[in-house]
Formats: structure tokens, sequence, C-alpha cells
């Protein structure tokens, strides 16, 4: 059951949303989508099947659990792809004002000449297995962007659906947005595009003295992001805010939330690439603890955490620069819709709210609604608002020292505990002890006084553990006392300490890139390849010298354009030097070992005769 005031709470703190100029989608109301719709089923090895007619098909109908066989897919199609003459006719229609705003779109500095050699190769692998998997028809965005513009022409309405949740002490407000289509591909050069999108934006609130409730964090879904660093704290100084609504900069095309203006390089991680990234995650984590720091002293985290090696880069155009809609902008929300009684729409349809196109690493599939994954299971985000931006481990303030008490209560009580099993283990281990004593000198015993030893031996490890976790537990302690006074003289933790992997975006040095740069990002790996034909084509009999020599060539050239040359003689001069030392070890094996072993003996001889001298 809804709360009186939980549509006051969601009008009160509603986000302010900026978008990129170029946005031709903005958050809508469902029912209109699904009138637009029609809805298909597709079933194992049969063609999809209509199920319900386009102007036939409402939120009722869609509700509809009818069953069918497992690993059947219902699915939604808002728009046929366009014809060439309608396509042609589109592209003149200067007049309508998507299409003014998707023309005054600039990219910017090109995104393959922000990232490495290795993410250009897997993003040109990337994009070839757009042709063999399943993809949204490059027109479908058009066809998408002029029946939502009709949409707007009968009545131009900003909605959003609203739901909140209360738990373990927080009020979570969660706003969800829905847009007709994600063009990010087509139109912004991203990862994908899909027939229809949610996004989703959360206030988590805290009960204060006077028995209001205040914001104590705000979290931003950004793509398949979860965790501690999806939220800022209401205080924090990234979160920009007008009053009691926080500002949102969404991603053009992809619609994804981040907290400020700018250029987000985002990756995304291939399935069949998992277990490589993994194990080069594993390599860089063991790398920045032996050696965490770069070459101006600086802590290396950043500098690992953003190495995208095997991971194909896209930029996220979050600039602000476009339509404004929220309190005390020029667009503002409608009424928005509670999500509470749960409507039918929302629980009984698991099927996907746009063209299923099969794609074997689903981003070109449309997603499910706000309370499912593609599966049909339920979205973390919905059934634990809490753990899905790692807030189910902080309790909120007002119940912190309550919290922090309650804790020390619990240690006391297995400090206790540890004590009595300690001196329990103790008088054991002392009556063993006597017991092997008396047991001096008695041959007859020697077997007995074995078991005894052993015994012994078991008590003292159990006894050294428990010493060693009452230890542990009493340091705790101490640090929670400590902490347990800071929270009362109303102290708070550091605002950013959650933050492990922060997703700035990027910086005007980062973007100040040459065009001849971006040109050379742009053609190298094509280079790569045509040389690696050329190489096969007319050179067999030196492949391998050839593919050395050209990988060489356009390694140079790339450190050039990066000015990174100087770095890159150094690194392969040490890489020389390296190689030379292994030549000499493999070469003179024995001959280094028996050195080795003579200066070790003399040294060995000299340390004990200094001794001696003393």
């Amino acid at each position: 059951m809804s709360h009186p005031d939980d549509l006051a709470l969601l009008r009160r703190f509603e986000p302010i949303i900026r978008y990129t100029r170029g946005e031709w989608f903005f958050p809508m109301d469902v029912e209109r989508y699904v009138q637009m719709c029609s809805l298909w089923v597709k079933q194992p090895n049969r063609y999809p099947m209509r199920i319900a007619a386009r102007g036939d098909l409402t939120l009722a109908k869609l509700a509809d659990q009818r069953p069918f066989p497992m690993g059947a897919v219902r699915y939604l199609k808002f728009v046929n792809p366009l014809s060439i003459t309608e396509m042609a006719a589109l592209q003149l229609q200067k007049r309508l004002s998507f299409e003014h705003d998707a023309e005054s779109f600039d990219s910017g500095p090109g995104r393959l000449a922000r990232v490495g050699y290795s993410s250009r190769l897997i993003d040109a692998l990337f994009s070839l297995s757009l042709l063999a998997r399943g993809r949204v028809p490059g027109d479908t965005a058009l066809a998408a962007a002029r029946a939502y513009h009709h949409l707007l022409e009968e009545e131009e309405r900003y909605t959003y659906y609203g739901r909140v949740v209360r738990r373990f002490g927080w009020t979570v407000l969660q706003y969800w947005f829905f847009y007709a289509f994600n063009n990010w591909r087509s139109g912004f050069y991203g990862a994908n595009d899909h027939e229809s999108d949610w996004e989703m934006v959360c206030v988590y609130l805290s009960e204060c003295e006077d028995g209001r409730s205040h914001p104590v964090w705000v979290a931003y879904a950004s793509h398949d992001a979860h965790g501690d660093d999806l939220r800022r704290h209401w205080d924090d100084p990234e979160l920009e805010r007008v009053g009691d609504h926080p500002v949102v900069y969404s991603g053009a095309g992809s619609h994804a939330s981040h907290f400020q203006p700018g250029e987000y390089l985002t990756e995304l991680e291939l399935p069949f690439l998992h277990p490589v990234t993994r194990f080069v995650d594993r390599l860089q984590g063991l790398w920045q603890r032996v050696w965490p720091y770069d070459n101006n002293g600086n802590n290396g985290e950043a500098r690992w955490s953003s190495f995208s090696l095997f991971r194909v880069p896209f930029v996220d155009y979050a600039r602000g620069d476009g339509r404004v809609i929220g309190p005390g902008a020029e667009h503002s929300w409608a009424a928005p819709e509670l999500l509470e009684p749960l409507p039918a729409w929302v629980s009984h349809y698991r099927g996907l709210w746009g063209l299923y196109t099969r794609d074997p690493l689903s981003g070109e599939d449309a997603p499910a609604g706000p309370m499912y994954n593609r599966d049909g299971a339920v979205r973390r985000a919905w059934y634990d608002p809490l753990g899905w931006a790692g807030l189910d481990k902080a309790p909120p303030p007002h119940q912190r020292l309550m919290q922090v008490e309650s804790r020390q209560s619990d240690l006391r009580a297995a400090k206790a505990r540890l004590q009595a099993q300690i001196e329990e283990k103790s008088y054991e281990l002392t009556g063993l002890g006597v017991e092997m004593d008396a047991m001096q000198g008695n041959p007859h015993l020697a077997q007995t006084r074995k078991a005894v030893l052993h015994r012994a031996a078991d008590v003292t490890a159990e006894l050294n553990a428990l010493k060693a976790e009452l230890a542990a537990k009493e340091t705790l302690a101490e640090s929670l006392g400590r902490y347990a006074a800071r929270v009362a003289r109303g102290e708070r933790d550091p605002l950013r300490g959650h933050i492990r992997r922060p997703h700035q975006p990027t910086t005007h040095a980062e973007l100040r890139l040459n065009r001849f740069a971006e040109a050379w990002a742009a053609i190298s790996i094509g280079l790569l390849m045509i040389g690696f034909v050329l190489i096969v084509l007319f050179a067999r009999q030196y492949l391998f010298w050839g593919l050395g020599l050209l990988l060489t060539v356009l390694i140079f050239i790339e450190a050039g354009v990066r000015s990174n040359l100087t770095r890159l003689i150094s690194s392969f001069t040490g890489g020389l030097a390296i190689l030379a030392a292994l030549v000499l070890i493999f070469e003179f094996f024995w001959q280094i070992v028996i050195g080795i072993v003579l200066i070790s003996g003399g040294y060995v001889m000299w340390e004990n005769l200094r001794e001696l001298r003393r």
C-alpha cells in the first residue's frame, strides 16, 4: 500500500535532467507507447507470431499472462523500418525540430584516439560482429524519431514513474524514466540501438529528529553498473543540486545518468572475453601492489582502473547543453504515475519492451520493464534498492549510533564467550602438562604419553587461535569506541570514502588531440589488417619478420602522434637490455651459477670469521 505522503516526497525531490544537444528521445508515458506497438512472441524453432496488432494493444492486454512454451520470448514492436522513399523524404524535412537538434551535435575528438591500440583492435572485432549478430536496422531510429515526434506534436508531456520503498530505516525514492528508443549507436557512435529504454534515479532519505525525511544519498543508474560507485552523498560537491532537486546529466542516445557534465569514456566488456579480462585485471592488481606509484610518484590506482585492454571503448556524451526537464526548467514534469499499488503491466509482463533481434550479446535487444531483466528475473534495483547502490551495509544516520552501540554489545558478549573458552582450554592444557610430567621416567606409559602430547599440541593450537581472535575483537572494540564517540559528537564519515573507481568525464587536456592523431586512430587498425594481407600475398616467406616490422612501425607512429616517443624509446631500450641479459643467462647459465655459488661461499666464510674476531 502507498503512503499518503509518497507523491509529495517524490515531487519534493524529483530530479532535473539535462540532455545533450541532438538528443531525440525524452521520458514519456508507456500508455501512448504501447498503443503504437504490436505484440509478438518468438517460440523456439518457430517464426515470430503476432499476438496483438498495432492500435489494438493496451496496457491491460499487455498484462495478460497467456502461457507459452519454455524458451518463448514476448516482445513489442514499436516501428517498422522505413522504405527508401520514406527515408529520403524524412532526411529532406529540415523543418522538423528533432532533425535540427541532430544536426547540431558535434562528436568532438574521435573516441578511438582516446584509447590504445589493443582497444581499437577489439573495437574493430566488435564492429565486424554487428554484421553477423542480430541488430536493429539502421533506419529504425529515424522511424522511431518520427513516431515520437508525432506524439509530442499531439501532446508535449514528459513524465516519470515513481516508487517509494521503506526498508531498514531508509526511505527510497525511485524515479523510473521510459524512453521510446535508444539510438546511441546510430546517433552518437555508441555501442547499441534498441527500441525502448528504462533508466532510474534513486534518492535515499533518512528521518530527522523533527520527524521529517532528510536526503542522504543519491544513486544514478549508469549502464549495467551497480554498487558503491553509483552513489554520491547529498553534500558531495560532485552532486549538482537546485534546491532539493538533484541534477542528472543524461548520456546522448544511451540515456545513462551522470553526476557531472562532460564526455565519459565507457567500456563494454564482451562476454566471450570475460576470462581474459578477469585474468588481466588480476595481473594489474598484482602489479599495482608491487609497484603502487607511477613515474611521478602518484598513486597508480586511477591509472589501472582506467586501463581498457580487451574492452570496447565508447563515448557517453553527457554535456548537458540541450533540453532541460524538471522543476524550474523550460520543460517541467507532468504529474508522476505511482507504481504503488503495483500495476499489472509492471508485475505481469516479463517480455521485452521493444524489438527482439536475438542478439547473442543482448546489446541490440530491447530491455524488459522496470521490474525485470531481459531473462525475466527480477532486477536487483527493484527487489534490493539498498544493495544495488551498496547501502545494505550502511545504516541511516539516525540509527548509526544505535547500530554502533548494538555492535559493541555483541562484541562484549563475543569477548566474554572467548574468554570463557580460553579459560577452559588453558585449564585443560595445564592438566595435560601435569600428566606429561607425571609420566616422565615410566617407559610403560610411552604410548599414553605420546597421545597426551598430540592432544596437548591440538589444544595449544586451539588456544592460540582463540587468543588471536580475542585480541582482534579487543582491537575492533577499541575502534568502535572511538567511532561511537565521533558519531555522538555529530561527526560524519568522509563523503567520498566509499568510492573505489569514480567515473569521471574526460578532461579538457585529454580532449586536446590534433587532427592527425584522430585520423591515425581511425585508420590504424585497418592499415594493420591490410598490411597483414599484403604480407601473406606477396611475402609469405617473410611472414614472421614482416609482421614484426609492421607492428614496430605502427607502434612507433602511435607513440609519435601521442607524444610518447621518448618514453617508448626508453621502454624499448630497457626491454632490449632485459632481453640481452636473458640471452647471456641462457648462454652462460652454468658459469653464472658457479660464480654465484663461489661468491656466496666466500661471503659466508667472511661473515663467520668476522664473528670469531668479536
